[in-house]
């Protein structure tokens, strides 16, 4: 198989390739956020991660 194929989509069975196993990773867990795929000629070359957290309570005020 060769890597235009694979990232054509053309063989089914082929799987996801180690790019979108490494995208999809990316995705798991974050709650508020974003993932950039940055892509150069047509291939992914880099994947960035931002993660925010988030503080639902008001903080206190010092006395």
């Amino acid at each position: 198989m060769s890597e235009d194929q694979r990232r054509r989509g053309l063989l089914a069975d082929s799987g996801p390739s180690r790019t979108e196993k490494e995208i999809l990773n990316s995705l798991r867990g974050i709650r508020f956020g974003s993932v950039e795929v940055v892509i150069h000629d047509s291939r992914v070359v880099q994947i960035e991660r931002k993660e925010k957290f988030r503080f639902d309570t008001a903080p206190e005020r010092h006395k």
